[in-house]
């Protein structure tokens, strides 16, 4: 009898005692959270130590490798970070991020072709990964192969409308192929959503030396304009801006640019030159052309402006709280055609 309880209670034992260390070890996900609560600490070290656990408790939770290979890269060391984002697109093939991130690494180490190779297969695989496109689209604008750095940062775009930096090697691509017209609006754009910041200075910079193309004024009279032969652009835009402010004096800065950016907006697809482009139509020009309409430009030229006009702007909002208000309505409400 004493021998059965024995057996019993051994076999009680043997048969609990699973759950009772499953229930107390911390499983391959739970470490890997933890993992990521160190990184966005900033303890990195302790961050790739709870990865490794996460690996060894289970070696085929490919979260586990990908936010290793994350915090390798994002620590300096991208090429310790290659076998864990490898690992992670065999385990998990559709990981786009994993094919961006090693795009990436490779880009920066000099081989553009197998960035390229990388960025590809990815898009493949995870066609609505919008960082494979901006990626790949900087590494062809990098190479001077802009017509597909026009076509991946156009579709980069389109999968995220407010990514910023998506506009502005947009408006890089049009400037380096000869459209002004383009690279203007698209550095608008760009400028919506980054207004104060050193890249949104640049921004600016670019937008008056756009403007400022192919006119000099030879005195107060006389202005010299000179323009690309056959390209009917490169005539329309200096027009614009020359009789945005014709007859007027005294203006300031934010006023001249006001006036010339408004004029220009009403010509918007004449000087994008989009016909048969029916994105560069519809999600530029007729978006700048309705803007130019819409009353709101005097707050739109002092938004994008706050970079280099910072405490002027800050104290005309300060007085102009409605206009700023009408401005960010038009914008939340006005639909951009994709």
């Amino acid at each position: 009898m004493k021998t059965y309880h024995k057996i019993l209670l051994i076999v009680i034992t043997l048969a609990f005692s699973p759950v009772v260390y499953g229930q107390s070890a911390k499983t391959a996900k739970e470490l890997t959270d933890e993992g990521i609560k160190l990184f966005d600490s900033e303890k990195y070290d302790d961050a790739i130590a709870k990865y490794k656990e996460a690996i060894k408790a289970d070696p085929k939770y490919n979260n586990a490798y990908y936010e290793m290979g994350y915090t390798l890269y994002s620590t300096q060391k991208p090429l310790e970070a290659i076998p864990y984002l490898e690992t992670t697109i065999k385990l998990s093939p559709k990981s786009g991020g994993a094919y961006d991130m090693l795009g990436s690494i490779y880009d920066d180490n000099k081989q553009s072709a197998k960035a390229i190779e990388y960025y590809l297969k990815g898009i493949s695989l995870d066609p609505d990964y919008q960082r494979l496109y901006y990626n790949l689209g900087l590494t062809y604008y990098r190479q001077k192969e802009y017509a597909l750095a026009e076509e991946k940062m156009t579709k980069a775009i389109k999968l995220e409308p407010k990514h910023a930096s998506s506009h502005r090697i947009y408006a890089m691509i049009a400037n380096d192929q000869n459209q002004p017209g383009r690279a203007l609006l698209a550095w608008c754009s760009f400028l919506l959503s980054e207004p104060n910041t050193a890249r949104a200075t640049y921004a600016v910079q670019s937008i008056k030396t756009i403007i400022n193309k192919g006119i000099k004024k030879t005195n107060e009279k006389n202005v010299n304009i000179s323009v690309a032969p056959d390209n009917v652009a490169s005539l329309m835009m200096p027009l614009a801006v020359i009789n945005a402010t014709a007859g007027r004096s005294n203006l300031s800065a934010i006023d001249s640019l006001t006036l010339q950016l408004t004029s220009l907006f009403s010509v918007a697809h004449t000087i994008t030159m989009d016909k048969d482009q029916p994105f560069v139509s519809n999600y530029f020009s007729n978006y700048f052309d309705n803007l130019g309409k819409s009353g709101n430009m005097p707050a739109f030229v002092r938004y994008i402006t706050l970079s280099i006009y910072n405490d002027e702007n800050k104290a005309w909002f300060n007085e102009h709280d409605k206009e700023l208000k009408d401005l960010d309505t038009w914008v939340t409400s006005t639909k951009r055609e994709l």
